[in-house]
């Protein structure tokens, strides 16, 4: 590892791709004969499989959770602030594993890959999934790797929707439920955001019906503004104000349509970026994903139900200024496990960032993911004192 690596970073990782043939049968109806998952793996497992943490991510995450690509990358993973020696998550005690979710667009098999059975790319004919299907190839994945029981099943945002599914679907595959960020289901104001998102992308004169990388092109236009949008959500009024207050970029009003104020010119540096790096039919298809969630749906639309499923303890952390899945929405989940008698620790996260605080080395925040964590690894069969 490069000496100007930090000393707490995993160092250089390499992802590696799984390929199963077993056929997965789909919420939709329709299945996948075969289909691969990117993964990349942190610290060790130990000899009896018991110390293993899954980090299941959000809507535009990825596998790359944590350390660098090459010793040249100055840019670690998405969650490099929580995982790593001596981190909430750390590696020196868990064996981490993180994937790139089936629909995904960094090596897992969606929308972009080939279709064995035409021998075409999939694009917009990729069968929807839904959470439960991603957490049913993530169960196969840890069969794959000896894993019986996880120590914890960790996400935020649309990743925290997938550990408590974890509880749901697999009780007796997880020891810990860590729901950060999230919602047991989501507001009809967050599918609005999201439908807007997708009718930016669809209505791109380059979408062409999602066969856009058959005529090489893609739809520039209407991944920016989806981004755009989205990023306004994952900030709050306070962080957006701090950070960029009314600040003009040069100084003077244009009185033209171009960006005058510094705020706009963030947005489209996002959206741009976003752009270059985001497949659109995948963001259509885990923007779905995000909408059909609702666990109680198949208990008679009782939350408590569902979850007296589970036999896990479980960590529920909110934060005070997310207003895209706010304290109250957290709250349900935390009132609905009390009410199910499971044992639940909460805490509500005073921070200013919004949405994306979750993502934050938050001094508070970090404190409590970290003291949870270490209660998970005093949980860890065998271990006597961590």
């Amino acid at each position: 590892m490069p000496h100007d690596f930090p000393a707490d970073s995993v160092g250089l990782v390499e992802p590696q791709t799984f390929h199963f043939n077993e056929p997965l049968l789909l919420t939709c109806g329709r299945s996948l004969s075969s289909y691969d998952l990117v993964v990349e793996t942190y610290g060790a497992l130990n000899s009896e499989g018991s110390n293993a943490v899954l980090i299941c991510h959000a809507l535009s995450g990825n596998h790359h959770v944590a350390g660098y690509h090459s010793p040249e990358d100055r840019k670690p993973g998405w969650w490099d602030s929580a995982v790593g020696p001596g981190k909430p998550i750390d590696t020196d005690r868990f064996f981490v594993v993180a994937l790139n979710n089936l629909g995904g667009c960094h090596g897992s098999t969606g929308p972009d890959s080939i279709n064995p059975e035409t021998g075409e790319r999939y694009g917009p004919d990729f069968p929807m999934v839904t959470v439960r299907d991603w957490v049913a190839s993530q169960a196969r994945l840890a069969d794959r790797l000896g894993i019986r029981q996880w120590a914890a099943v960790v996400g935020g945002s649309l990743g925290g929707m997938q550990a408590m599914q974890w509880a749901i679907d697999f009780p007796e595959r997880l020891r810990h439920c860590l729901v950060i960020a999230s919602a047991p289901k989501l507001s009809a104001q967050n599918i609005a955001f999201n439908e807007v998102a997708r009718h930016a992308i669809s209505k791109d004169p380059e979408f062409l019906g999602g066969r856009y990388q058959d005529h090489d092109t893609y739809p520039k236009q209407g991944l920016m503004l989806a981004r755009m949008v989205g990023h306004i959500t994952y900030l709050s009024d306070d962080a957006m104000g701090a950070r960029f207050g009314r600040e003009l970029r040069g100084g003077k009003l244009s009185f033209d349509y171009d960006a005058d104020f510094e705020v706009e010119s963030y947005l489209r540096y996002q959206g741009e970026t976003f752009s270059r790096s985001f497949d659109a039919n995948t963001y259509l298809l885990m923007t779905k994903a995000l909408d059909y969630y609702d666990p109680a749906a198949e208990y008679g639309d009782d939350l408590v139900s569902a979850l007296e499923r589970t036999r896990c303890q479980f960590l529920v952390v909110s934060f005070t200024t997310d207003w895209r899945f706010s304290p109250e929405r957290s709250r349900e989940i935390v009132d609905a496990l009390a009410a199910a008698g499971k044992p639940v620790s909460y805490a509500e996260v005073d921070a200013p960032q919004g949405h994306d605080a979750f993502l934050m080395p938050i001094p508070r925040y970090m404190d409590i993911f970290r003291g949870y964590m270490q209660r998970v690894a005093r949980d860890i069969p065998g271990t006597e004192d961590n």
